[in-house]
């Protein structure tokens, strides 16, 4: 980092960097790939899932967003439809669905690597993290209504085994979305950051989000409730780029780099 900006006092540095990123671009380009890439993917692998883990699915999907929706709609239907929903979905499609879905991990991939000042990894290195995103992706999706339980010992316990498990997912993706080209200590800042935005984030909103999707959906039909949908999404990503983004100003900073290591500042690798 240059002496300039260490001389620069801490919100100085975080605003310059939500400034270079483009907090706002960033979080509308990762939320549309969600909405119509990765979500179409879960759609197609909950299609061919057992009557179990769709039920498990479900119960996730409305712990994240305290609600129904068509996302949850959608997902619900496919346990109903049995064979003709196979059917209607077919290899091709999940494959297709699949193979769009790595839209949304590249996306995600640009942020942590455009936060930590790194270029884009090659092509060979990164495809593979893709899909190893992706399927651990879906894994923690569907334990997310287990954990909110505390696998049967209650919310209060809920809450705190989500906001671990989603700070260890932030870790781990930034550091193989990197490549590894940080090392792990200094990546733990933007996940606590991220981990703890996205978790509180999902609790808040199941406080509004469930009228707001009533009140577009009257208003303007299902149409109403994908736009709310895609501001909910908007809006956790805008937390998941402020998580990141100023985790690597955090790992900078004096009281911390001594303790992340010197790699705080730069790539490792």
């Amino acid at each position: 980092m240059p002496i300039a900006d260490v001389a620069r006092p801490l919100a100085g540095r975080v605003v310059q960097q939500l400034v270079r990123i483009n907090i706002l671009d960033m979080a509308t380009r990762l939320a549309a790939q969600a909405f119509l890439a990765a979500l179409p993917m879960l759609i197609a692998v909950a299609s061919f899932s057992p009557a179990a883990v769709q039920r498990e699915l479900l119960r996730s999907l409305r712990t994240l967003i305290g609600t129904g929706g068509p996302v949850v709609a959608q997902t619900g239907e496919l346990g109903a439809g049995g064979d003709n929903t196979l059917h209607s979905w077919g290899a091709a499609g999940v494959l297709v669905a699949l193979l769009s879905a790595t839209a949304f991990t590249r996306a995600l991939q640009r942020l942590c690597e455009v936060s930590w000042g790194l270029p884009r990894a090659g092509i060979r290195i990164a495809v593979w993290r893709w899909a190893v995103w992706l399927l651990v992706w879906i894994v923690m999706l569907v334990v997310q209504g287990t954990l909110h339980r505390a696998f049967g010992a209650g919310l209060i316990l809920g809450f705190p085994l989500q906001l671990a498990a989603s700070v260890l997912m932030w870790w781990w993706t930034q550091h193989l979305l990197l490549a590894g080209r940080v090392s792990w200590l200094p990546l733990l800042p933007g996940a606590v950051l991220t981990g703890t935005g996205a978790v509180t984030f999902c609790v808040l909103s199941g406080l509004w989000l469930p009228h707001a999707l009533h009140k577009s959906t009257d208003r303007y039909g299902a149409l109403g409730s994908v736009f709310t949908m895609l501001s909910w999404l908007i809006v956790f990503f805008t937390c998941v780029v402020f998580g990141v983004a100023v985790g690597r100003v955090l790992a900078q900073e004096e009281f911390l780099r001594h303790r992340l290591g010197a790699a705080a500042g730069a790539a490792s690798r």
